[in-house]
């Protein structure tokens, strides 16, 4: 066998040595934590810029960042130890080890979602302003973070043969994630997967919806648009690029993909309330905040007078 950890045969790419973990000072350390580390840093910084273009106080998003990335981690594992409780019913001292992975994102979106919902309660902010400004950061984490599935060797999906596939050694992967189709390519000789990198999928495709929310964000129509566009625009990626995964959350034994589900379900819905709010524009309707503050102006006209 030829030395290689992790392979893209057909762009003839060969990488050795591709380490899960380091140590330091005798402390092992996985290098999937320290790219979400890395996501989530860029991210905050990415957002905190933006926010103080857009005259926010100063450094409001680091106020955030403790309390968000603590229940957006706790939403993330609950959410996957919640649909593979066949699994953590049978090992529950397995539940808080995340050292291997085992985080959902949309677990991680909903956690940060009610916590910014708190946060914008307790220090008087517009919650779909501040929400407009996080996905930004949010998706910078996303795309980053991904690579962190890169290292574990895990999130892939089934057999390919296309342009990106790409080679694993069979002892480097989770049993569990060797679907019935990778096992059949599996043949004498062979002790490698091919499969679809669709982290590598997710990560790009994310890209992309950063940048059509970066040069479209001065051109918003109203708050909380640009968080309809991310939830629309990451479902319809999510719903594609999990179909594809062998790892999938599914509900029961019915086959069912959640985050298929959702991903459509968040699609539908960004869909639908952006209907409604562009069309109560059209109509000349004004949003609950615009009619607040022009009851506010009149008033304090009034008490002038």
């Amino acid at each position: 066998m030829e030395k290689w950890d992790i392979a893209f045969p057909n762009l003839g790419i060969y990488l050795e040595n591709v380490p899960k973990n380091f140590e330091v000072f005798g402390l092992t350390i996985a290098f999937y934590g320290v790219i979400i580390a890395i996501g989530v840093l860029l991210g905050f910084t990415l957002t905190n810029h933006e926010s103080n273009r857009l005259g926010y106080p100063k450094d409001i998003w680091w106020d955030f960042a403790v309390p968000a990335i603590f229940f957006s981690l706790l939403g993330a594992r609950l959410y996957y130890v919640i649909f593979s409780w066949d699994y953590y019913g049978q090992h529950p001292g397995e539940i808080l080890n995340i050292r291997g992975g085992g985080l959902a994102i949309y677990g991680g979106v909903i956690g940060g979602f009610l916590t910014l919902l708190v946060f914008c309660k307790i220090k008087k902010q517009n919650l779909w302003k501040m929400a407009d400004v996080a996905v930004l950061g949010l998706l910078v984490g996303q795309i980053i973070g991904r690579w962190g599935n890169f290292m574990n060797r895990e999130a892939f999906g089934g057999y390919t043969d296309g342009l990106f596939a790409m080679r694993l050694p069979v002892e480097m992967v989770r049993k569990s994630d060797i679907s019935a189709d990778l096992a059949a390519h599996i043949t004498d000789g062979v002790n490698y997967i091919q499969v679809h990198p669709t982290f590598f999928y997710e990560s790009m495709l994310n890209l992309v919806l950063l940048l059509a929310l970066w040069f479209y964000r001065k051109h918003k129509k109203f708050d909380g648009d640009m968080m309809l566009i991310y939830l629309g625009g990451y479902g319809i990626i999510r719903f594609f690029v999990e179909g594809l995964r062998t790892d999938q959350l599914q509900i029961g034994s019915t086959g069912i993909a959640i985050s298929q589900m959702l991903g459509i379900g968040l699609f539908v819905f960004s869909l639908g309330t952006q209907g409604i709010v562009r069309m109560a524009m059209i109509k000349g309707l004004k949003p609950r905040d615009a009619v607040a503050q022009e009851r506010a102006a009149k008033k304090a006209s009034a008490e002038n007078k």
